[in-house]
């Protein structure tokens, strides 16, 4: 503990910090050598994946690498606000440019059916749906940094080395859940409406944000007031910044997904939604998307979309 303006240099006694920096750091290599590798065998059988989610992923894993190792980790040690730079790029804007890179899907399509539909089943099944519940994410991110920074857990991280690696795996992991319970880039298929989102995402925000004011006046423990002030700042405006992106994205799922289609025909002016039917009620843009998310084959995606309906329609009757 200490009054200058640096809090405590911390060494992680078990392992040098060099070290733990590699360990942190080799998760998000070996990530980004799989999305390559599984992008190549991709586009071997498929439509070529879209350069623009590749650049995402990429552009998500830099984020994450450069919060764990090298100079803003080094000074993550001394320093608070390069310690809240950091939090940014690992818990903030690396879930969210990685989400947009849909790493679910096209690990869906580079491997062979059966094995599509073992992981679709571990996707549906209740315990990774409560995990992506938006209200249950929200209390893992958002809960999670209130726990961190008021209590001594922040000063303890940086004393115990298991522990170190324990929370910046959390802070990511429960960035990277609370985006794509958010966002719906991937397969999901258990989904909430959107304005159910908008609310959860909301009072998130608002958590967040008091979060930094808090900071702001109340500094985490071993942390001096000056760098609590700029940290908090970086907390409050770095992370409204992203957020906009991420309510941005979420808007413009909305929209897309209930957008009118205008058309000038010789009968005159109409106006519709985007949906189409088959005349036995199937929705085709439905079984397409459901199609590029499995990896199977347009009458296999059918059949199953068409036993989903029977079994709906089954249920209502009974009632």
């Amino acid at each position: 503990m200490n009054g200058g303006t640096d809090f405590q240099m911390h060494t992680h006694e078990q392992y040098p910090v060099a070290d733990l920096q590699i360990l942190l750091a080799f998760p998000f290599t070996l990530l980004f050598v799989f999305y390559i590798v599984a992008v190549c065998l991709s586009n071997r059988k498929k439509k070529t994946w879209p350069v623009y989610r590749v650049v995402a992923w990429s552009f998500g894993v830099l984020c994450a690498t450069l919060a764990v190792i090298g100079p803003i980790a080094d000074l993550g040690h001394t320093d608070f606000s390069a310690h809240m730079i950091g939090h940014l790029l690992l818990g903030m804007l690396a879930p969210l440019l990685m989400a947009l890179g849909a790493p679910i899907t096209l690990l869906l399509r580079t491997i062979n059916v059966p094995t599509a539909r073992n992981l679709t089943a571990i996707l549906r099944s209740q315990p990774l749906h409560f995990v992506q519940h938006p209200i249950i994410a929200s209390f893992l991110n958002i809960g999670g940094l209130w726990v961190l920074y008021t209590t001594d857990l922040f000063l303890m991280m940086h004393e115990n080395t298991l522990l170190y690696v324990i929370i910046h795996v959390h802070i990511f992991l429960a960035g990277y859940v609370f985006t794509i319970s958010i966002i719906y880039v991937d397969l999901t298929p258990l989904r909430k409406s959107y304005v159910y989102r908008t609310v959860v995402f909301l009072f998130a925000l608002a958590g967040h944000s008091v979060l930094a004011k808090y900071i702001y006046a109340n500094p985490p423990s071993d942390v001096p007031k000056d760098q609590a002030e700029l940290g908090s700042m970086i907390m409050y405006y770095g992370g409204d910044t992203v957020e906009v992106g991420l309510i941005s994205i979420l808007f413009y799922q909305w929209y897309k997904k209930n957008r009118p289609i205008f058309s000038n025909r010789k009968d005159g002016f109409t106006i519709s939604n985007n949906k189409k039917f088959t005349v036995a009620g199937t929705d085709i843009e439905e079984v397409k998307r459901l199609n590029a998310n499995a990896g199977m084959s347009y009458r296999e995606i059918n059949e199953w979309f068409a036993k989903q309906q029977s079994k709906a329609h089954t249920s209502t009757k009974k009632r």
